[in-house]
């Protein structure tokens, strides 16, 4: 009897506990988030914060949004090119992201004016905003010279994303314990600009053209500028630039070093081979969405809304990332994401031949959710390699060898976009023959899932798991690191991809 009363009793004090915890209301999903923010901001200052939203949120998500739908209709109606250029032109355009550790080794070792970081988040800002304002005046601009300003503006974008990704990588390595947190306010911000860019850009095309949109684009790196104006950080007086080159082969050295590592190059062969195996065959898609003949001719707003609804899915990734898979071994994750990358591919070839409407799915209905879950298990495949790049850059050159890890990524990206126009033109997909569309719809799905066979090349450790060995993370460089030259601005990534 005593037994019953005292667990009787254990039971009454656990109610009255439970009925004092804050019930999780509308109010509670509302103050969770700028809790979530406030503590960021907290640990790592505030500016980490303001920078993501600039960066990731307005430069890349909301102009990267506008600017997708409208260089596809630049490419189509202005400068009237062929799919497969358009994707091989797509794809020059990330050749600033390959050159990522020049812009990264900059930041590290050569401060301008005193500041290691102001001088290049201005720099990034002019070159865009000047791009983006040719562009779009120019009544006939040569396509030269529109694909070398597209290209101005992508460089742009790339040398704001890496002056960010060393403050990522210090901030990984500092709080270890926030890495995910981190990648996932990076995720979130750039999700939600993308989001409101796509949800504009069909709009904005339909009434001020492609050309207009990309003056509009002048006002995100506008506010890049203004970060590069604003931004506090430490003051470096009597730069003695006799130590610059010095640096730099230090720098190149420990790069080499620690790529010699094959708990580094491992990774890296898979990064690359995962991106660039799965073929890019945007344009042709682009091409036969807007078709009133082959496909199903949609308008610049359903584009706009299509792409729209695929960054939600983007977003859901994150959010699914976040509270969900983080924690979860890197094999693991990458092995479900992977799979589920080809699987998702194939309802672009349900599409293609037209079997959706067989059982009576609109075109329109099936693109929203092909394209929805396309993003989201992209999201989910892209999330846990961000972390995994952070988690392999060693103290001392985290800009510079983060930089170098994206630009492994981006020459991925850049060989499957190549790829992915050379398939086009071999199969003879053009402005208005679209016959072998789901042919390459099919390769390329086969290859999406090639990346399977190498993920012994994968570390089995967790985003909370250390990957370097313990030498590489008690460098000479980490050592002699003073707190003047450590990062105060934070922000993060995305992406670009």
């Amino acid at each position: 009897m005593e037994e019953d009363d005292e667990r009787i009793l254990l039971d009454g004090k656990a109610m009255e506990e439970e009925e004092k915890k804050p019930r999780k209301g509308f109010s509670y999903f509302i103050r969770a988030p700028m809790e979530w923010f406030r503590m960021l901001a907290k640990e790592m200052h505030w500016s980490f914060v303001l920078g993501v939203v600039v960066v990731y949120g307005i430069n890349q998500g909301l102009g990267g949004g506008l600017g997708r739908v409208a260089t596809d209709y630049y490419w189509k109606d202005v400068q009237k090119v062929q799919p497969s250029e358009a994707q091989v032109y797509s794809g020059i355009t990330y050749i600033p992201w390959i050159v990522k550790p020049l812009w990264g080794l900059l930041t590290d070792v050569l401060p301008i004016a005193g500041y290691r970081r102001r001088p290049y988040f201005i720099l990034a800002g002019f070159v865009g905003a000047i791009s983006m304002l040719l562009i779009s005046v120019h009544s006939k601009l040569h396509v030269v010279f529109a694909l070398l300003s597209l290209t101005a503006g992508s460089a742009g974008v790339a040398i704001a994303d890496v002056t960010i990704d060393a403050c990522v990588a210090q901030n990984s390595i500092s709080h270890p314990s926030l890495a995910a947190d981190m990648q996932s306010l990076c995720g979130l911000s750039s999700s939600i600009g993308a989001l409101l860019g796509y949800s504009l850009s069909g709009f904005l095309v339909h009434l001020i053209g492609s050309k207009g949109v990309f003056g509009v684009l002048t006002i995100p790196f506008g506010l890049v500028f203004l970060i590069g104006m604003v931004l506090k950080e430490p003051y470096i007086p009597n730069f003695s630039y006799r130590h610059v080159y010095p640096k730099i082969l230090e720098a190149f050295k420990s790069m080499v070093k620690t790529l010699k590592c094959p708990e580094v190059w491992r990774p890296c062969v898979y990064m690359y081979l995962s991106l660039a195996l799965s073929l890019n065959i945007h344009e042709g898609m682009f091409y036969w969405y807007t078709d009133p003949t082959a496909g199903p001719a949609f308008s610049q707003e359903n584009v706009g809304f299509i792409l729209s609804i695929g960054s939600v899915g983007s977003l859901l990734g994150v959010l699914l990332y976040q509270n969900v898979l983080k924690d979860h071994p890197f094999r693991g994750l990458l092995f479900w994401a992977q799979l589920l990358f080809g699987i998702a591919g194939m309802l672009d070839l349900i599409l293609v031949l037209r079997i959706n409407l067989k059982f009576g799915i609109p075109d329109y209905v099936f693109v929203v959710i092909d394209e929805s879950v396309s993003q989201m298990i992209g999201r989910l495949k892209w999330m846990p390699l961000l972390v995994l790049s952070s988690k392999l850059c060693p103290p001392g050159i985290e800009g510079t060898f983060f930089a170098l890890l994206m630009s492994i990524d981006n020459v991925g990206l850049l060989t499957s976009s190549w790829g992915g126009g050379f398939l086009l033109h071999v199969l003879k997909i053009n402005r208005t023959q679209f016959d072998n569309l789901w042919l390459a719809i099919f390769i390329r799905n086969i290859m999406r899932v090639s990346p399977l066979f190498l993920l012994f090349l994968v570390p089995r450790g967790d985003p909370s798991s250390s990957i370097l060995p313990t030498e590489m993370l008690k460098t000479k460089d980490a050592a002699e690191t003073t707190e003047v030259e450590k990062i105060e601005l934070v922000s993060l990534v995305n992406n670009t991809l």
